[in-house]
């Protein structure tokens, strides 16, 4: 399909909250493969539709268990706590300490239109609460207590 260029810190699209995708159409389903096809190319774990500068509620995640597409994600449950380091396509250079929850349950539609939930933990979990925040227009450095350049 296609790969399409990340944009980067600065862009309004990352700080804006992403629409609600209120139907699935072609369009939707070919942004899931070209959002997919631009994760694989810039050995991302995980996209959200405004990192290519689409403000929809759209997020692929591979964390290496296979990719999983959510239209509409929403975090239906959390609990725990876990501080690791995160970096972000469109923050390059940069990683930060993050805290988040360390076990999660997130609910959205397939690209059939059927809900549907994941229950996720440790690498998963984190990602999942990456994308999402994406959606909301909250960058990782935003919850970040420490940020430092990459080595």
């Amino acid at each position: 399909m296609a790969v399409y260029k990340v944009v980067e810190i600065g862009d309004p699209v990352l700080k804006e909250v992403a629409k609600p995708v209120p139907k699935i159409n072609e369009n939707i389903l070919k942004l899931l493969q070209n959002m997919a096809d631009t994760m694989y190319a810039a050995e991302g774990v995980g996209l959200a539709a405004p990192q290519i500068g689409i403000s929809k509620r759209v997020i692929v995640i591979d964390v290496g268990e296979g990719l999983i597409e959510m239209i509409n994600p929403e975090i239906i449950a959390q609990e725990g706590l876990q501080t690791d380091t995160e970096g972000c396509l469109s923050i390059p250079g940069m990683l930060g300490e993050v805290p988040r929850a360390g076990r999660v349950v997130v609910k959205g539609l397939n690209r059939h239109g059927q809900e549907y939930a994941v229950e996720a933990e440790a690498l998963l979990a984190r990602a999942f609460q990456h994308e999402i925040d994406h959606l909301e227009g909250i960058l990782f450095v935003d919850k970040a207590t420490s940020v430092a350049k990459k080595k």
